[in-house]
C-alpha cells in the first residue's frame, strides 16, 4: 500500500508514518515543511499539489488538522483518512466524497474508537448511550486538546439529539473511570451525529480533563465564557493518560479503553483503519466502527510500543437485543 500522509511532521503523523512504514507500507510524508513532498494546504496550489500526489498513492491521510473537503475533492478517487473531531467538517467533507471513493471520517480516539465502543454495545433502537472521554494533559498532545476545549466554552453542541440548544461544558453526568466514577462534562464530540441518529440511538458525549479537580475548574468556566482565555494559557501539566467508555443508560452495560500517550494511540489506530480501508475498498463513506471490529483492537498491543497506549477494553456479553 502506498500511503500520502499529511501532516506529517505532526505528532499524530509521526506516528501514522512510522506504524504504516512498520507494517511494510510505502509511505509519503507531506507538509509545508521538513517533508518528502511539499504542500501548503493554505495556498490555492497545494491543492493541486495534492491531486497529483494522490494519483500516485493509495490513500491519502489527513492527519494535518486542516479541516476542507476540497481536501476529499481533490484525491479523486483515491482513498482518504480524515481525522478531524469536529463533526461540521465531518459530514461535510463525507458529502464531497466521489461516487466509489473509499473514505473513512473519525479515525483516531475520539471519534474513532469512541464511535466503535458504542457498536459494540448491547443496544435496541431509541437506546440512550453515554459517551466518556478523559483525556490527560501531561503530553505535546495535551495542549492542543485543552485549547480545542477552551474553545468549546460559550457555544453550542452542534445538531444535539435534543433538537434544542445545548451548551458546551454545563451538563453533568457521572460515569466510570479507571479511577472510579468521576464527574464529566457535556461536550461537542461528533459520535451523536456519526452514529447515533443513523442507528437510532441517542447518542451523548461528555469530557474530563486531567484530574477532578482540573474538569471542575473548567465547568465553572464554562459558566464565565469571559475566562476561557485563562484556561487555555494555564500550564498542562499532569498524566498522559486517557480513557473512553461507553454506557447504555437502560442496561448498565459499557464498553471501555485506557491507555496512555493521547498522540500515540491517535496514530496507532489511525494506520490500522488506513490499512483496513484500503483492503476493504468499500467504496463509500465510512465510520471506524463500520470498518473495524472491535475485537481488532487489542491486536494494537503487540506491535512496538503499543502495549501502553492502548492497556486494555473491555466489553459487555451478548445480551438479547444485540445490535452489534
Amino acid at each position: 500500500m502506498r500511503a500520502l500522509v499529511l501532516g506529517a511532521a505532526g505528532a499524530v503523523g509521526r506516528v501514522v508514518a512510522a506504524e504504516l512504514e512498520s507494517a511494510g507500507h510505502t509511505v509519503t510524508g507531506a507538509g509545508r515543511r521538513n517533508a518528502a513532498v511539499r504542500i501548503d494546504l493554505g495556498h490555492p496550489a497545494g491543492l493541486g499539489v495534492l491531486a497529483e500526489q494522490a494519483r500516485a498513492h493509495d490513500v491519502v491521510v489527513n492527519a494535518s488538522g486542516v479541516e476542507d473537503p476540497e481536501l476529499v475533492r481533490a484525491a479523486g478517487r483515491t482513498a482518504f483518512v480524515e481525522l478531524s473531531a469536529t463533526a461540521p467538517a465531518l459530514l461535510e467533507l463525507g458529502r464531497a466524497a466521489a461516487p466509489g471513493q473509499s473514505v473513512l471520517i473519525g479515525a483516531g480516539l475520539a471519534p474513532g474508537l469512541t464511535t466503535m465502543l458504542v457498536h459494540a454495545l448491547p443496544t435496541l433502537p431509541g437506546d440512550e448511550v453515554d459517551v466518556g472521554i478523559a483525556l490527560g494533559t501531561g503530553e505535546e498532545h495535551g495542549p492542543a486538546a485543552v485549547a480545542w476545549t477552551a474553545g468549546l466554552v460559550g457555544t453550542e453542541i452542534f445538531s444535539p439529539p435534543e433538537r434544542v440548544p445545548v451548551m458546551n461544558l454545563r451538563e453533568r453526568r457521572v460515569l466510570p473511570a479507571p479511577d472510579g466514577p468521576r464527574t464529566f462534562l457535556r461536550a461537542d464530540f461528533p459520535d451523536h451525529a456519526l452514529l447515533g441518529e443513523p442507528s437510532g440511538l441517542t447518542v451523548r458525549s461528555y469530557l474530563a480533563t486531567g484530574g477532578r479537580a482540573t474538569t471542575a475548574a473548567l465547568g465553572i468556566v464554562a459558566r464565565a465564557p469571559r475566562s476561557a482565555s485563562l484556561l487555555a494559557r494555564a500550564p498542562h501539566w499532569g498524566s498522559a493518560a486517557w480513557s473512553l467508555v461507553a454506557v447504555n443508560r437502560r442496561t448498565g452495560a459499557s464498553c471501555s479503553a485506557q491507555g496512555v500517550g493521547q498522540s500515540r494511540a491517535t496514530g496507532v489506530l489511525t494506520a490500522l483503519a488506513t490499512a483496513a480501508l484500503v483492503a476493504g475498498a468499500p467504496g463509500r463513506v465510512v465510520t471506524m466502527a463500520q470498518l473495524l471490529p472491535l475485537a481488532a483492537i487489542p491486536d494494537l498491543r503487540s506491535g512496538p510500543g503499543s502495549a501502553e497506549e492502548i492497556d486494555h477494553i473491555s466489553q459487555p456479553p451478548r445480551e438479547r437485543g444485540w445490535a452489534g
